[in-house]
C-alpha cells in the first residue's frame, strides 16, 4: 500500500512540473524609453542588446517605443529596463541616476517627468 501511494505521489510531482509555464524563447514586447535623437537611438539599442537573451531591439525617435523579442528563458523585460537606465533613459519602472542623465549630451537630454 505504501509503495502505491509513493508511486501515485511521484506520477502528480512528474506531472506538475511539466505543466509549469515555459518561457517564450521569442517573446515580443514594446516599452516606452525616453530620449530625443539618433544618439539616444544608438545608445537605447546598444544597452538593450548588451542583455543577454535579446535578440531585437529596435527603438522609434517618433514614438519612443522600444520594440524587442527577447528569450525569457535567458533575461527578463525588468533586466533590459536596468541596463536601459544606466546608460542615462527613463523607462516606466526604472529611472537613470541625476549623475548618468547629467552626462548625456546636451541634445539628448530629454524632458524628464518627476
Amino acid at each position: 500500500m505504501k509503495n502505491i501511494v509513493l508511486i501515485l505521489c511521484m506520477v502528480f510531482v512528474g506531472l506538475s512540473a511539466q505543466a509549469q509555464e515555459k518561457k517564450n524563447k521569442n517573446a515580443k514586447h514594446s516599452i516606452e524609453v525616453n530620449g530625443n535623437c539618433e544618439q539616444c537611438k544608438k545608445r537605447i539599442e546598444k544597452a538593450a542588446y548588451s542583455v543577454s537573451g535579446v535578440k531585437s531591439a529596435v527603438w522609434s525617435v517618433e514614438t519612443h517605443q522600444l520594440s524587442l523579442i527577447v528569450n525569457e528563458e535567458k533575461t527578463s523585460i525588468s533586466v533590459v529596463k536596468k541596463a536601459i537606465a544606466k546608460v542615462g533613459h527613463d523607462t516606466d519602472e526604472e529611472k537613470a541616476t541625476d549623475e548618468v542623465y547629467d552626462n548625456l549630451h546636451h541634445c539628448c537630454r530629454y524632458e524628464r517627468k518627476k
